[in-house]
């Protein structure tokens, strides 16, 4: 049965970066990511780490999450061309950190941790992954790593609502979309075409001219179609 869990989450994590890498829409990839965290915790499980396992969905596919979608909801999602990097040594800095990232693999992988573990796995202390354990090792050995992730989260924080504050909401001839919007496209009946019929503001009809002057708008009772409104 652990065998057949395994293979599972496997795949589904594998399944998920590829989809965080290859989908084109920004609320997609953010599903896609959900996806592979959910699978990384269900490995963890496998690991004994319950507590890690756990962590991994309340804070990252939940709090993370979240906040993503926020960011998505707030940038826009739109496709922006990208505009290529000519500086100098390009290729030679692509090439230097390609090489850092393959001795860091090569260390990773031929480390004597690997070696240590059998085919039934390594042996493990009671009370291993505990919360107990855990907050004991992040409070002493792990203490300056663990405020310093705190200190780096704050700034982010603070960095976010900078930005927000900067940009001032929306700019002139800007338009709020709803957070539907990003799943379907624009014609096809999503909820930014019904805020635009009930704020006054005409959705774009197809064969419609846009430069012909509408007629009056009819107002009072018992007012004829062409004659408007009478003094």
């Amino acid at each position: 049965m652990s065998e057949f869990f395994f293979f599972l989450t496997a795949i589904l994590a594998i399944g998920g970066a590829i989809g965080v890498i290859t989908l084109r829409n920004p609320f997609f990839n953010v599903l896609a990511l959900v996806c592979h965290l959910i699978a990384l915790a269900g490995l963890f499980l496998l690991l004994r780490a319950e507590f890690v396992a756990f962590a991994q969905v309340i804070v990252y596919a939940g709090a993370v999450m979240v906040l993503y979608v926020f960011v998505v909801a707030y940038v826009g999602g739109q496709d922006e061309p990208l505009h290529a990097w000519d500086g100098p040594g390009q290729k030679g800095i692509a090439a230097l950190f390609g090489g850092l990232l393959f001795v860091e693999l090569c260390i990773a992988i031929l480390g004597t941790g690997l070696k240590a573990v059998s085919g039934h796995g390594a042996p493990y202390e009671a009370g291993f992954g505990s919360p107990d354990q855990i907050g004991e090792l992040l409070l002493t050995r792990f203490l300056f790593a663990f405020e310093a992730a705190s200190v780096l989260l704050l700034i982010a924080a603070v960095g976010a609502v900078v930005l927000a504050r900067r940009r001032g909401g929306i700019h002139e001839g800007e338009q709020r979309l709803s957070f539907t919007d990003f799943i379907r496209p624009i014609g096809t009946g999503t909820m930014h075409e019904g805020v635009q019929g009930t704020t006054g503001t005409p959705a774009h009809e197809p064969g419609r001219d846009e430069s012909a002057p509408s007629k009056p708008e009819r107002v009072g009772i018992g007012a004829a179609p062409d004659e408007g409104v009478r003094p």
